[in-house]
């Protein structure tokens, strides 16, 4: 259902759109959550580490179809600002062509390549099978995950955050019953993970379409679905640096795998459990991010600029609060955390040690998410991959390996290593916000 978003008070509808996007984040993250959680009641160490370590990288191509996405909600949500029904459509028609051929491409490329993948993120020989399996089947259902994750762009660019909601909810409740089926009942280990996920996406998809056909939500015609080289254009003009900038983010993090895998199993373990814990709470500043994009676009849309600025201040707001809270619980309750994913002490001490630093993290993502929506959203999405690249290359990798050779005992400087990259994104962005706010200003005298 299509929503105008450019009217009203800002922050209720900052509120009133992330929450169920929140909420989708939510869900979302308890798939890979639930699949280490289960999994760790039913297997060991190894088939843990497996799904750990396969799910990252899952995790790392989904976020990069996600990030190709953005040129779709902001397309679509500066054509519904501008009340242009004609252009939505066809950025909807264009997108669902682009993605089909992005989605098989890269099943048959990931499919292909599957063994060296696991060879060179030097997974722990223990977990080596185990990852194998759990990607070969999780690549074969890259195409339902895809779609799922397009249909949701559409709708969010259509101002609507709550269908996308109720679809992951299917999908996440289908997806915990056939863990419990496949690891508990079968013991099927890192392969009954990786089916539970493929299967629930499958069926999230197949009902999301059902909704879509039966309400008439989207209304296309056979023209949109052809390739038109202005909607196209726009739409990897935007996507491809927000693709390229989350699979880097993504790479950094594997990288950091690589280097707590050379420290042997439990740390391997304990990194693996703590990036679940931190995408689950990251779920605050993900959200906001969409947010921005999403509103802000509409505004910038109906020539309402300050409303976008108005948006992503809001979100800033919303997201440190929101750092600050779990940075202190987190100080407090690192052991207990951990623990709930593994009962093993030779894991749990060094994850809370990761977990203390990596935790203020969340404090200065919070912030550099923020702008790179609003940069998404007047199409600056190029500032959005400079940040990131220069954060990860100057600080977040080379942090992490000096800390990991210093620090042989602990991982606490790693975890810290990974918050200081964040903090020189919020440096540049709030530099590159101030320079563009003083050329519009010019312009405008």
């Amino acid at each position: 259902m299509q929503r105008n978003l450019t009217t009203g008070s800002v922050l209720k509808n900052v509120l009133l759109f992330s929450l169920p996007y929140l909420l989708s984040y939510f869900l979302q993250t308890l798939y890979g959550m639930a699949d280490l959680f289960i999994i760790g009641q039913f297997e060991g160490v190894a088939s843990t580490t497996a799904v750990s370590i396969g799910s990252q990288v899952m995790h790392m191509i989904t976020v990069i179809l996600v990030g190709l996405a953005m040129g779709t909600t902001v397309s679509i949500a500066q054509a519904v600002g501008a009340d242009n029904n004609k252009e939505s459509a066809k950025s909807v028609g264009n997108t669902v062509t682009l993605f089909m051929i992005v989605s098989i491409g890269l099943m048959a490329v990931l499919l292909l390549f599957v063994n060296p993948i696991v060879s060179i993120i030097s997974t722990p020989e223990e977990a080596v099978q185990g990852t194998i399996s759990y990607l070969t089947i999780c690549f074969i259902g890259i195409p339902f995950i895809t779609a799922y994750n397009i249909i949701s762009s559409i709708f969010r660019g259509m101002g609507d955050s709550k269908s996308p909601m109720f679809f992951i909810a299917i999908a996440c409740v289908t997806n915990i019953v056939l863990d419990y089926v496949f690891m508990g009942y079968f013991h099927l280990g890192p392969s009954g993970a990786a089916l539970g996920t493929t299967i629930s996406q499958a069926v999230s998809v197949i009902i999301s379409l059902i909704v879509i056909i039966r309400q008439k939500s989207i209304s296309l015609s056979k023209s949109d679905f052809k390739p038109d080289g202005k909607v196209m254009g726009k739409l990897l003009t935007i996507g491809i640096p927000v693709a390229m900038q989350d699979g880097l983010i993504q790479v950094a993090f594997i990288i950091i795998t690589i280097i707590a895998n050379q420290r042997g199993l439990n740390d391997a373990a304990a990194v693996g459990i703590v990036e679940k814990i931190i995408s689950f709470l990251f779920l605050v500043p993900s959200s906001m991010l969409s947010t921005v994009s999403a509103l802000g676009a509409q505004n910038i849309g109906a020539h309402k600029p300050e409303r976008a600025i108005k948006t992503m201040q809001y979100a800033i707001a919303i997201a440190v609060s929101f750092g600050l809270i779990v940075s202190i619980i987190i100080q407090f309750a690192a052991e207990p955390v951990v623990s709930l994913f593994t009962d093993s002490a030779e894991v749990i001490t060094p994850g809370a040690q990761y977990i203390r630093g990596y935790i203020f993290d969340c404090i200065f993502a919070g912030i550099h998410f923020c702008f790179s929506g609003y940069f998404c959203a007047i199409e600056k999405s190029g500032l959005s991959f400079l940040h990131n690249i220069m954060a990860i290359t100057l600080v977040r990798v080379p942090g992490v390996y000096l800390t990991s050779t210093l620090f042989p005992d602990t991982l606490l400087p790693m975890g810290l290593a990974t918050a200081a990259g964040s903090l020189l994104s919020v440096c540049i962005c709030v530099i590159a916000f101030i320079v563009l706010r003083r050329k519009e200003r010019l312009l405008q005298a």
